[in-house]
C-alpha cells in the first residue's frame, strides 16, 4: 500500500507484501486479499490527494489554472470546441468537489471553509466567462449532455491532480421502448401482405445531409415556455393566424388533368413544394382541406401515407385520393384489416380501430401522416391521443435527417380552452411533452425576448404560426368559391344495422329477380325485351309499395338507411358547428330528427327544431332564435316542413342527412340558407350511404337537375328519362342483380 502522503512506492508500516508461490512462466494472479488491499490503498490515496488543495496541491489548483485558461480564451472571442469541453469539465469537477467537502466527515471545519471559498472563486470565474461568451451558459446546467471528449478530459485532469479516476461502469443498453402499450398487446392484428410489402423495400436511402446543429439556448434557458406560448394565442391580436404562403404557380401544374385547384389551395401546395413539411391546416369546412392534403402527399412524395380520420369521412377520403391523385392506390382499413391492400400508397384508418393496428403501423415505414378532425386528439391523456402521438413520433424516428409530411386538419383546433393546442403541436413535432422542440426553440431564442418582456407574446405567437399554421375562412376566399356547392360525403354503414340494410336490399333484389324470371320464362317473355320486363316488374313493385307499407320495399329501405346514417350525420353536424358556427340540418323522418337532436344535446350543442306539426307563431320563434341567439348552434329541420318559406341565412352550411326524391326539394332546402343577404358561399354536405341504394338515388337526383337547367336556364341537358327516381332506383337494383340482362347501361347503371 501507499503511504498516507500519497507518494508512489510507499508502504503502510506494519504490513507485509503478499507472497504467492507460482510456477515458472505463469503470471502471478492477485489473491483476494491483494485485491482488497489495493482497493484500500486506492481509497486512502484518493482521500489524501483530495486534501492536497490546502497546500496548493490536488484538484483545486488544477481547476484554478484551467478556469483561467478558459477565461483568457473567452476574452479573445468565442470559445473553441476544446475550451468548451474544458469549461464543462471544470463545472463538473467543481460540483463534485463541493458535494464531497460538504458531506465528508473526515474534513475539518477550517479545511471545509477554505475549500468552499476557493471553489466559490472558481465558480465566479466560470460565471464571468459565461457572461462574456453566452453559448457556455448551457454547460453550467446539471443536465447538460456529457460527451465522450468530456469524459476523457475529466479522467485526465483527475490523474493530473494525483487522484485515481474511478473505473467507468459499463453502460447497460436501454431496454427497447415498447411501442404498443401492454394493455393493447393482445388486441394487435396484422393484415395479410404487410411483411411482404416491408420486405420489398428493406433498405432506406442513406441520408448524407450533415446533422443540423441546434441553436444554443441562452436567453430562454430555465424558462418554462409552453404556458407563455399558449398565453400568446389566448391574448389574441396580431391578425390572422396564417403563415405567409407563396404565390400560386401559373399555370397550375399540381392538380391532375381535368381538375383545377382554387388559388388558396394552390398557395398551400406551393409551400409544400418549397419544402415545408408540418402544417396545422385549419381552413373552414368547405375550402378543400382534404384535396390539399392528398395532393401535398404527392408533391412531397410522402408515400406510404397514413391517414387517420373519423369514421364518418373514411370513404370520402378514399374517393378524394382517387380523384386528386389517380396514379396512386388507396386502401381503407376496416375492422381487423382483412381487405387491406398492403401495396397501396395511401392507408386510411379511423380512430376507433387504430389501437388494433399499432404494431404493424409502427414498423411499416410511413413517410407521412395526416390526422383529420385533429381536435379529436385534444385530450393528451386519452388512448386515442396517445395512439396518434406515438405513431407520429415513430415516423419521425424512422426518417432521421428527413422531415416527414405531417398535417393536422381541423376547422376548429380549439373547442374548450387554449390547452387544446398541446396535442396538435406535439403531433406536428413543434413541442415535446413539456417544452418547445428544437426548431421552435431556435425561433423563440432568435426573437430576443423572454416571457418577462411584453414583446415576447406577439413575437412568440407569430413564431408558432410560422411553424405551419394555415387558417383561411370562407369570407377570406369568397372570390375563389362558387356561390353554392353540394358536397357528397359517402359513409360506410359497417355496423349491424348497416349489414341488415345490405341484406334487405339483397332480399328486395331476389324478389324482383324472381318476378323477372317468371315473366321471362313465360309466353309474355318471348315478346318483350329485358328492359321492358325490368320496367314492368319494377312498376308493379312500386305500385304495391305505395298501396301498402308492409314488408320490405324501396320506401322502407330508404327509411332504414336514414336511421342508420343518423348518428354519423349528427356527429358530422357537431364537428361543423364547432368549426364554423351555425348549421342547418335536414332530415325526412321524425325518428331521425329525434335521434339527432338527442345526440347533439349530449354533445353540448343547443338546437331548435322546425317540424310540420308546429304553429306558425312557434315556428317563427324557432327561426328567430336560430338567426339571433348566439347560443343556438343547429337548426334541425324537416325536409318537407322547412323546405319552403323559411329564412335561415344565419348559417352558410347545410347537412342533408336523408335524400329527397326530387332535386327541386333538395334545392329548396339549400335555398333556406342561400338567400339574399347571405354574405358567404353556401355549402351543402350530403351524407350518402356507400354501397347501398342511397348512392344510386343521389346519382338519379343529380340527373333530374338537368330538367330545370334546360327548361328555365336555357342550358343543354343530357337525355334523361321521365321515370320517377323511385322507379329508376328499383330498376337499377334489379339490373345489377341481372348481369346478363340486355339493359341500356346509361339509364339504369349510371
Amino acid at each position: 500500500m501507499r503511504s498516507g502522503s500519497g507518494e508512489r512506492g510507499g508502504r503502510v508500516p506494519g504490513t507485509r507484501p503478499e507472497f504467492v508461490p507460482r510456477r515458472p512462466g505463469v503470471p502471478l494472479a492477485p489473491t483476494t486479499a491483494a485485491r482488497q488491499s489495493a482497493k484500500r490503498e486506492s481509497a486512502q490515496n484518493r482521500g489524501a490527494s483530495r486534501r492536497k488543495h490546502a497546500h496548493n496541491e490536488g484538484i483545486i489548483p488544477l481547476l484554478a489554472r484551467a478556469v483561467r485558461e478558459v477565461e483568457s480564451s473567452a476574452q479573445r472571442g468565442k470559445a473553441t470546441p476544446a475550451n468548451r469541453t474544458k469549461f464543462h469539465v471544470i463545472a463538473l469537477l467543481m460540483r463534485e468537489e463541493r458535494a464531497r467537502v460538504k458531506t465528508d466527515e473526515s474534513v475539518k471545519d477550517a479545511e471545509r471553509a477554505e475549500t468552499l471559498k476557493r471553489l466559490d472563486g472558481v465558480a465566479a470565474i466560470l460565471a464571468k466567462t459565461a457572461a462574456r461568451d453566452t453559448s457556455l451558459i448551457t454547460l453550467l446546467e446539471p443536465a447538460a449532455p456529457i460527451t465522450e471528449a468530456t469524459r476523457q478530459l475529466k479522467r485526465k485532469m483527475l490523474v493530473q491532480a494525483g487522484l485515481v479516476a474511478p473505473d467507468e461502469e459499463p453502460v447497460a443498453p436501454e431496454p427497447a421502448k415498447a411501442f404498443v402499450p401492454p394493455e393493447l398487446a393482445e388486441r394487435q392484428v396484422e393484415p395479410s401482405g404487410i411483411d411482404a410489402r416491408m420486405l420489398s423495400r428493406p433498405f432506406l436511402a442513406p441520408d448524407l445531409t450533415p446533422p443540423k446543429q441546434p441553436t444554443p439556448v441562452v436567453r430562454l434557458a430555465n424558462w418554462e415556455l409552453l404556458g407563455p406560448l399558449l398565453k400568446s394565442f389566448e391574448q389574441g391580436g396580431g391578425g390572422s393566424a396564417c403563415m405567409p404562403l407563396p404565390e400560386p404557380p401559373v399555370p397550375d401544374r399540381l392538380a391532375p388533368r381535368g381538375r383545377e385547384l382554387m388559388p388558396h389551395q394552390a398557395r398551400f401546395l406551393e409551400s409544400v413544394r418549397e419544402g415545408h413539411r408540418s402544417f396545422l391546416l385549419a381552413d373552414e369546412p368547405g375550402l378543400g382541406k382534404t384535396a390539399q392534403s392528398v395532393i401535398a402527399a404527392s408533391v412531397a412524395d410522402a408515400y406510404p401515407l397514413l391517414v387517420v380520420v373519423p369514421n364518418v369521412v373514411k370513404m370520402n377520403w378514399a374517393r378524394e385520393v382517387e380523384r386528386w391523385t389517380p396514379q396512386r392506390k388507396v386502401t381503407v382499413i376496416h375492422g381487423d384489416g382483412r381487405d387491406v391492400d398492403a401495396f397501396a400508397d395511401v392507408f386510411v384508418v379511423n380512430y376507433e380501430i387504430l389501437d388494433r393496428h399499432l404494431d404493424w403501423i409502427s414498423r411499416f415505414g410511413f413517410k407521412g401522416m395526416v390526422v383529420d378532425e385533429a381536435h379529436m386528439i385534444k385530450n393528451v391523456q386519452s388512448q386515442r391521443s396517445r395512439n396518434v402521438l406515438a405513431i407520429a413520433e415513430r415516423i419521425r424516428e424512422r426518417t432521421p435527417g428527413v422531415s416527414p409530411l405531417l398535417i393536422a386538419l381541423t376547422g376548429t383546433p380549439l373547442i374548450n380552452d387554449i390547452d387544446d393546442f398541446r396535442a396538435i403541436w406535439r403531433f406536428l413535432g413543434w413541442t415535446d411533452a413539456d417544452k418547445p422542440g428544437n426548431e421552435l426553440m431556435a425561433r423563440l431564442e432568435n426573437n430576443g425576448w423572454t416571457p418577462a418582456d411584453s414583446s415576447f407574446y406577439p413575437e412568440a405567437r407569430q413564431s408558432v404560426i410560422d411553424m405551419g399554421i394555415v387558417r383561411r375562412r370562407k369570407i377570406d376566399v369568397a372570390a375563389d368559391l362558387p356561390a353554392k356547392r353540394v358536397v357528397d360525403l359517402p359513409v360506410e354503414l359497417d355496423d349491424e344495422l348497416g349489414r341488415g340494410i345490405r341484406e334487405a336490399e339483397a332480399q328486395l333484389a331476389r324478389k324482383l329477380v324472381d318476378r323477372f324470371t317468371a315473366i321471362k320464362t313465360g309466353k309474355l317473355g318471348e315478346k318483350l325485351s329485358d328492359e321492358a320486363i325490368i320496367r314492368m316488374v319494377c312498376t308493379q313493385e312500386l305500385e304495391e309499395s305505395n298501396a301498402s307499407a308492409d314488408g320490405m320495399n324501396v320506401f322502407t329501405m330508404v327509411r332504414q338507411i336514414g336511421q342508420a346514417k343518423a348518428s354519423l350525420a349528427a356527429d358530422y353536424t357537431a364537428q361543423l358547428a364547432r368549426s364554423v358556427g351555425k348549421v342547418v340540418f335536414f332530415a325526412k323522418h321524425i325518428d331521425v330528427m329525434d335521434r339527432v337532436e338527442a345526440q347533439l344535446a349530449e354533445a353540448g350543442l343547443k338546437t331548435i327544431s322546425i317540424r310540420g306539426d308546429q304553429t306558425a307563431q312557434f315556428r317563427q320563434e324557432q327561426i328567430d332564435a336560430f338567426n339571433t341567439d348566439p347560443e343556438v348552434s343547429v337548426a334541425v329541420c324537416s325536409l318537407t316542413a322547412a323546405g319552403v318559406g323559411v329564412n335561415l341565412q344565419a348559417s352558410s352550411n347545410v347537412v342533408l342527412a336523408e335524400l329527397s326524391w326530387t332535386d327541386a326539394e333538395q334545392t329548396q332546402a339549400i335555398d333556406r340558407v342561400h338567400r339574399i343577404g347571405q354574405e358567404e358561399p353556401v355549402t351543402a354536405w350530403r351524407i350518402i350511404a356507400a354501397q347501398t341504394i342511397d348512392a344510386k338515388i343521389a346519382e338519379l337526383i343529380d340527373g333530374k337537375a338537368g330538367l330545370a337547367a334546360r327548361a328555365l336556364d336555357g342550358a343543354e341537358a343530357k337525355r334523361e328519362d321521365e321515370d320517377s327516381v323511385q322507379l329508376q332506383a328499383l330498376m337499377a337494383v334489379l339490373a345489377r342483380a341481372l348481369p346478363s340482362a340486355d339493359v341500356e347501361a346509361p339509364i339504369l347503371l349510371g
